[in-house]
């Protein structure tokens, strides 16, 4: 009896900077057709978060797919961070005159978490270009860039099939991605910014619609944490990415 008193005196004391539960997700919404001229496209929001993810498809694959005759078609994807999407200005990678790192490790991340519940066989000739800018960042962009980038592909593969462009639907499950972490000593769900700069322990969660792990990043800043913490934000997360992937079900109804 007396732990569960002194537990709820701790969580009495706990506050987000937010306000939210540890387990409460911000706000979601999903804006459809913000990009016209995109085969699909949305603006993903995370509380005050928004990305835009559009899809786009090509009739043409690769040219190393072609030179080495694999079967099937392509999916990449590219990120970037308008340049008023922060506080203070952030420069074009091209104003620099290279690519920058970060971007360079999260659209590798889309793509490959998008091909996770692709069949690329059932895209016969096809590239499946992913463009994620995100408009505003407050934690979570990489996040929201799946989430908001599986819809895109929904939606543009739907066209293809309705149009008779494809025969088989490619995608083979639902995915969404959310951050999780530890903050104040507590393990939290879906991290704004000022708990992504505060937090000991950052995690980035890819789940299926199933329940299969397609990525998880976790790392201590200059911290560690125990089997104990990490099986509780592996659970978060799945209790996120469930949430997600219900609202996703909801958009395409």
């Amino acid at each position: 009896m007396e732990k569960s008193v002194l537990a709820e005196q701790l969580d009495q004391a706990f506050v987000r900077p937010s306000g939210r539960q540890p387990d409460q997700m911000r706000p979601i919404s999903f804006q459809l057709g913000i990009a016209p001229h995109a085969n699909g496209s949305v603006l993903c929001s995370f509380g005050h978060t928004q990305v835009i993810c559009a899809a786009m498809i090509e009739d043409r694959v690769p040219g190393w797919m072609r030179q080495q005759k694999v079967e099937g078609g392509w999916l990449t994807a590219e990120y970037s961070m308008l340049p008023y999407s922060t506080l203070s200005r952030k420069d074009r990678p091209i104003s620099k005159g290279k690519q920058d790192g970060r971007n360079i490790e999260i659209q590798r991340l889309i793509g490959r978490s998008l091909r996770a519940v692709l069949d690329l066989k059932k895209m016969p000739d096809k590239t499946l270009w992913i463009d994620c800018d995100v408009l505003r960042a407050d934690g979570g962009t990489r996040t929201a860039s799946i989430t908001g980038a599986w819809l895109a592909t929904r939606i543009a593969i739907s066209g293809l099939l309705e149009s008779g462009k494809l025969k088989e639907d490619p995608i083979v499950d639902h995915l969404a991605a959310i951050s999780v972490g530890v903050y104040n000593d507590r393990c939290v769900l879906d991290l704004d910014y000022p708990e992504d700069r505060d937090a000991t322990v950052d995690a980035n969660i890819v789940m299926t619609g199933s329940g299969q792990f397609v990525e998880v990043q976790s790392s201590g800043e200059e911290a560690t944490f125990s089997r104990t913490q990490l099986n509780e934000l592996l659970a978060l997360a799945e209790k996120g990415v469930y949430e997600l992937v219900d609202l996703q079900k909801a958009q395409l109804s």
